[in-house]
């Protein structure tokens, strides 16, 4: 894998013609570095965000060794990891799923949000000598969104009545009882946190159970050009007198899940223009590709002109994207700001996709195939401090 001091030093290098996925380990690290020391509990990161190796090696040697898997191919990718320990947190998984990740991949830990779910996993984790006696079973409870970008409580949780009735059944076969939410994606303030453990407070009182571990979820932010996150200390603090407030253990395990705050500013794209009309570039990445958010959920990614400096007077403009393919849904409206004189030609810098870019990308229409490399600067924008712009510290 070759290595590039920037996107700039790469473009006038190689000239690519393919898109390219340009990996900052560095910063994967960093970002893994400051959850380990500031969470009080396990750092599990959501693997489904960003599997390359890059990542992978990168938080791994930052010292995560907790990963949240939701599929039989991500454990069976994660299970090669050296001690790592995997939590198959997705609520409805298949028989057969639960089946090999308990029997064949020595999976303990599993969330679930209903009696059906609960059965399932007693069914099929039981052996010849009986039921399993090691389970840890999270009872996923559903919470409010707040200030979050993509709301996640629609589809899975359970709560009131059902959710307490839920938590005395877990416990009466779980080895370790546990109680786990999402807040939702990209959560801007922290009060998310804070109305989520009130939700979950009043129902241990109300199910009246011995509760284990808790796990907060994912949700932590990373930043964009379009919002400006609280700094991610704050969302630590509301999480920790959150907790102390709960009616648990004194030595009750936590976990987090975090996916975009750890992966996001440590990958760009690298694009060429083909064309441009008016306040239209056509790029050759987009929508079907790593660039899925900008197009369907109008996310704005960070942009910068990597190809050449700026002309004398030019200014910054407001421009649109649009992919390389033939369906005209393939396009990011921005706006994206870049310099006003940009042309056929010129090369981009897309920022701080590595979050589910790389995971969702498709090759509709015969695009999706990317060169790969490695730049040792920092990313356009940043929650750690380290940017070549738009810098923020986690503390504030």
């Amino acid at each position: 894998m070759e290595k590039f001091a920037s996107a700039a030093e790469l473009v006038a290098k190689l000239k690519p013609d393919r898109p390219v996925l340009a990996s900052r380990p560095h910063a994967a690290g960093r970002a893994a570095r400051w959850f380990l020391e500031n969470f009080p509990g396990d750092v599990a990161y959501a693997y489904k965000a960003n599997s390359s190796v890059f990542m992978i090696g990168a938080l791994y040697g930052a010292g995560i060794r907790h990963f949240d898997v939701a599929s039989v191919p991500e454990l069976e990718d994660a299970h090669t990891i050296p001690g790592a320990h995997l939590h198959f947190m997705h609520p409805v998984k298949s028989r057969s799923s639960i089946r090999r990740a308990y029997h064949e991949y020595n999976i303990k830990s599993f969330s679930l949000d209903s009696e059906d779910e609960l059965r399932k996993i007693v069914e099929e984790t039981t052996g010849p000598n009986g039921l399993a006696r090691d389970l840890v079973l999270f009872v996923r409870v559903a919470v409010p969104a707040i200030n979050s970008r993509i709301p996640l409580e629609r589809k899975f949780g359970v709560a009131g009545e059902k959710a307490a009735d839920l938590l005395v059944k877990v416990r009466q076969v779980a080895s370790e009882l546990g109680l786990t939410f999402h807040v939702g994606s990209q959560t801007m303030t922290p009060d998310a946190y804070s109305h989520a453990l009130t939700e979950v407070h009043n129902l241990i009182v109300r199910a009246g159970v011995v509760v284990d571990r808790i796990d907060v979820g994912g949700g932590f932010p990373s930043i964009y050009p379009d919002g400006s996150p609280a700094p991610l200390s704050a969302f630590i603090d509301v999480i920790k007198a959150g907790v102390e407030e709960l009616p648990v253990r004194n030595d009750v395990r936590l976990m987090c899940e975090p996916g975009r705050a750890l992966v996001a500013e440590a990958e760009s794209v690298i694009v060429r223009v083909d064309a441009r009309r008016d306040n239209g570039l056509y790029i050759n990445d987009g929508g079907y590709g790593v660039l899925f958010d900008a197009a369907h959920l109008n996310w704005i990614y960070p942009a910068q002109l990597v190809s050449r400096d700026l002309q004398p007077g030019e200014q910054l403009a407001p421009f649109e994207l649009w992919g390389p393919t033939c369906d005209s849904i393939d396009r990011m409206k921005g706006p994206f700001l870049l310099p006003s004189m940009i042309r056929e030609g010129d090369y981009l810098e897309i920022g701080n996709v590595g979050a589910y870019g790389r995971a969702i990308s498709g090759d509709f229409n015969g695009y999706g195939k990317y060169d790969e490399a490695i730049l040792d600067d920092e990313p356009i924008m940043s929650m750690y401090g380290g940017a070549t712009s738009g810098a923020r510290t986690a503390e504030g």
